[in-house]
């Protein structure tokens, strides 16, 4: 097995002028690129949605070595139910715990030193009020698990994660690929996992080569794969290869070729000012309200 990278989390966003406020203003993320699609994708990256939707990438960094938030907005939709199987991002940075306190949003110290704030529409932060690192500042996401042992497995046997830790009383697991990357924390949530609406995706990089084998051991071990081996075409840009996969609670998990995937990921200068035009130019608020009537909750 060769290299892999973490490289994303996928939330869906209701409100996308106060999701680019937290981002950019609280959490001092940068805007890494943005895109506009008039339907919606073939490996259903903005969910099970057809109409007009868009991506932009926001992270404290190039791509190609921090861990980064895609933002994905689906027009008609104005808010998404939560479920229990995201359980949140952690982060260093002090400025952001002081952005916070400026801002007036919402903070709560859980542990000393680490405070919990929430992005628009619910999805947990963890800041830990320390100098942001030189390195990448996202250090873990967590996900529900209902079986820790089984998804332990999962991840370690069939993806080939390293386990960093495991604690059988708190009933967590951390894993990853490299020491150097954003960890993937397991934690049981006493019950079944509820992706409900806004469920997300994690997405990991691997030589394309890999890819035929990656969905080749899935169909052996009888383990759900969402979306076969498929190309994905961004106007303009590289076209990507993935597979998209489901572990044993139905957390997807996207595997991208990661040749094209760096190219395609290069950082545009412009990214923030295409998402500020796309949200000026963004009618869609003011056309329900002209007509009394709210976007769809989903």
């Amino acid at each position: 097995m060769g290299a892999r990278r973490a490289l994303h989390f996928v939330f869906k966003v209701g409100d996308r002028a106060r999701t680019a406020r937290f981002y950019r203003e609280l959490l001092g993320m940068s805007v890494l690129r943005h895109e506009e699609f008039e339907e919606g994708c073939k490996a259903s990256c903005n969910g099970p949605y057809d109409g007009k939707w868009s991506k932009t990438m926001v992270g404290y960094g190039p791509e190609d070595n921090h861990f980064v938030a895609e933002l994905t907005y689906n027009y008609g939709i104005g808010e998404y139910r939560l479920g229990n199987d995201f359980l949140g991002i952690t982060l260093v940075s002090s400025q952001a715990v002081s952005n916070a306190k400026k801002m007036g949003w919402p903070l709560k110290e859980v542990t000393a030193g680490v405070f919990e704030t929430e992005a628009p529409g619910g999805y947990k932060f963890y800041l830990e009020d320390k100098e942001q690192k030189k390195q990448d500042p996202v250090l873990k996401v967590t996900l529900g698990v209902s079986d820790l042992h089984k998804s332990v497995n999962y991840w370690s046997h069939l993806l080939g994660m390293k386990v960093y830790e495991k604690d059988e009383e708190e009933q967590r697991a951390l894993l990853g690929y490299a020491d150097n990357q954003c960890k993937l924390e397991l934690k049981a949530v006493g019950g079944a996992v509820d992706h409900g609406t806004a469920f997300g995706r994690i997405a990991f990089s691997c030589a394309k080569e890999e890819l035929p084998n990656i969905e080749a051991l899935m169909k052996k071990e009888n383990q759900k794969i969402l979306t076969p081996l498929v190309s994905l075409d961004t106007p303009g840009k590289a076209t990507v290869q993935v597979v998209i996969l489901a572990d044993p609670d139905g957390h997807e998990i996207c595997f991208v070729g990661d040749e094209a995937f760096r190219d395609l990921s290069k950082v545009d200068p412009s990214g923030g000012k295409l998402l500020d035009d796309a949200m000026a130019a963004d009618e869609s608020d003011t056309w329900f309200a002209a007509r009394n009537m709210k976007k769809v909750s989903a």
